[in-house]
């Protein structure tokens, strides 16, 4: 196929793209590139420094599918920046949505997030019939996206939308502000690790491996069987209450580890059932161990280390500051240079 593929060099594109150029896909890569370039060269790979909000449509000519990846990505940043929160998780993807549409592109698929399940009653495992109660401002633009660009489906458009669980795991764009990753970080550092108040908070996950196979799975599908539909992107092996993740995580780090509490209580709780995904086919492959382990080798081979960039409220801050600074130093538009 020949994919666009949206947010290309983020956390999840960065695994994504190399898989998809491995099966012999052309690749266009979208992304700002606001954390570096972290997707190596190739003969079917595309790049293009753009803006998901405008987007040209040439960008669709001749594509088979398009995966929109774009997203400011968890809640601090979305509450920090609210506004491109949403013109970014939802405007500019219904609007990447309709391009695709009017320019005869076959498959669109939606990462979007369970967060929209917000909280959900203990006993209750949501699947994708249950309703949503989103939170946050993140989660409640991806459920505004999901609402008007599953409409767009029809015979020749095949929409299918993936709530992800939260995911984990490396990437050569590396997240320290994902659960289990910043986990990992703080109990192999200083023995420390950070846990959300109080504990008890469900919470789905998901390898970064897995959510790209599972958008590479859903492209492999006859479309009668995912156009117009959700599915929860995870497994129920996957699904735990956070203290005892905690623990889980601390065994893997192998020695002792204090757990340093923080924040309110997370308001925030919900399993999930994964059953619809499996039953078309897909498993995940990797539990949490299997990410805390990658991610400890990278630490120790120097591979890896933690820097503002892993963590994307503080980088997104970090840049906008810079943003205002030459800004303020500019007259007529015009620095030292110029």
């Amino acid at each position: 196929m020949n994919i666009l593929v949206t947010g290309a060099a983020g956390y999840i594109g960065s695994i994504l793209i190399p898989k998809l150029l491995s099966l012999g896909h052309k690749v266009t890569a979208v992304d700002r590139f606001f954390f570096g370039e972290t997707l190596c060269d190739h003969e079917n790979l595309y790049k293009v420094v753009a803006d998901s909000r405008n987007l040209d449509a040439d960008l669709f000519a001749k594509k088979h599918a398009v995966i929109d990846l774009v997203a400011i990505s968890n809640d601090p940043a979305g509450d920090a920046f609210q506004e491109a929160t949403y013109n970014i998780n939802f405007h500019s993807r219904v609007r990447t949505a309709k391009l695709a549409k009017k320019n005869g592109v076959s498959r669109y698929i939606l990462p979007s997030s369970c967060s929209i399940y917000g909280f959900q009653q203990e006993g209750l495992i949501a699947d994708e019939t249950s309703l949503t109660n989103p939170l946050t401002h993140y989660a409640k633009a991806n459920e505004l996206a999901e609402k008007e660009i599953l409409p767009l489906a029809d015979d020749n458009f095949c929409v299918t939308i993936l709530r992800q669980a939260t995911v984990f795991g490396y990437s050569p764009r590396m997240r320290f502000d994902l659960a289990i990753n910043g986990m990992t970080y703080g109990a192999w550092k200083n023995r420390k690790l950070p846990l959300m108040r109080d504990g008890e908070q469900w919470r789905p996950m998901i390898h970064v491996q897995d959510t790209c196979d599972a958008m590479i799975f859903m492209l492999d599908q006859e479309p009668k069987k995912i156009c117009g539909e959700i599915f929860n992107s995870g497994s129920p092996e996957n699904c735990y209450q956070l203290r005892p993740l905690a623990e889980r995580v601390a065994e893997a780090v192998g020695s002792d580890v204090e757990v340093i509490w923080y924040g309110d209580k997370d308001l925030r709780s919900y399993n999930v059932s994964f059953n619809k995904i499996r039953e078309l086919g897909f498993f995940a492959q990797h539990m949490a161990e299997f990410g805390v382990l990658e991610i400890i080798k990278k630490l120790e081979s120097k591979e890896l280390d933690k820097t503002i960039k892993t963590i994307t409220l503080d980088w997104y801050t970090e840049i906008s500051n810079w943003h205002k600074l030459i800004q303020d130093m500019q007259i007529n538009g015009k620095m030292i240079h110029d």
